[in-house]
């Protein structure tokens, strides 16, 4: 063997080595995502300043151009659908974001809370619910009428919107859409992210009694891992284990489940 074909064969083979540690890197770093990584708290901060009501604030959520949403509770490779129900007192106005993963099985998510402070001003804190994010997961910021539409429509007199959609049941406007992988999703909301304004907060900031009607409410069916499960959810994670959630390399995701078998109002 000549020496130029040594060395050629010699580098094919280091470059083929780095790209198997590399595949395997981001396969790893799919597989064992939790469903906190499905539902950036800091890009829902920056949607919900795009909403005038929270009628549009739930099909921004749920919008695949905006992307914030990548949660699979229940790993059929599609994107679940999230509810928006409104609530509050006279000082405190607030969402629930809820998600129904089978009939009659509901999981909270999270919360939103606003306190108007001025004219001008209100407070905004996010709260994930500690099943999915863990304790303490709280984000805050005080956000301006000139880059919160919300918060005139929040502090008027008007029904509190309660999303009429359920299971199987969904808004002309809605497609299922695939899961990504949770390296693509972190790439695609980095500048949500970053232009939020909401910064982490180890515990609430806002004094009230204001209380989430969904408080409470958590699916038992969920695969996709938890932070800190219920009783009836270890159980089924324990019957029902996660699939591994890869991508790229040679772990190749789960075939997907086509869009087109799901009805025009449904689907998650």
């Amino acid at each position: 063997m000549s020496e130029s074909i040594y060395k050629y064969l010699t580098w094919a083979a280091i470059f083929f080595i780095i790209w198997v540690v590399f595949s395997i890197t981001c396969s790893k770093r799919d597989e064992y995502e939790t469903a906190a990584d499905g539902l950036d708290l800091q890009a829902v901060g920056a949607v919900l300043k795009k909403a005038k009501d929270a009628e549009e604030f739930e099909k921004l959520l749920n919008d695949p151009n905006e992307g914030v949403n990548n949660l699979d509770l229940d790993e059929n490779d599609l994107v679940d659908f999230i509810k928006v129900t409104e609530y509050g007192n006279e000082s405190v106005k607030g969402f629930s974001l809820t998600t129904e993963t089978a009939t009659d099985q509901e999981q909270e998510i999270a919360t939103i809370e606003i306190k108007k402070t001025s004219n001008q001003e209100a407070d905004v804190q996010i709260h994930g619910n500690r099943q999915i994010y863990g304790d303490t997961h709280y984000y805050h910021s005080r956000f301006s009428v000139m880059d919160f539409l919300l918060i005139s429509y929040m502090f008027r007199p008007h029904s509190y919107y309660a999303s009429p959609w359920r299971y199987g049941y969904r808004p002309s406007y809605y497609r299922p859409y695939p899961h990504a992988p949770v390296t693509t999703y972190r790439n695609r909301t980095s500048s949500m992210t970053r232009s939020s304004g909401m910064t982490r907060t180890g515990s609430s900031s806002l004094t009230s009694t204001v209380k989430s009607p969904n408080a409470g409410k958590s699916a038992s069916n969920i695969r996709w891992p938890l932070k800190q499960p219920t009783y009836s959810q270890k159980n089924f994670q324990t019957r029902n284990p996660s699939k591994k959630i890869r991508s790229g390399g040679f772990g190749r995701s789960p075939s997907r489940p086509s869009v087109r078998s799901y009805r025009s109002f449904g689907g998650k």
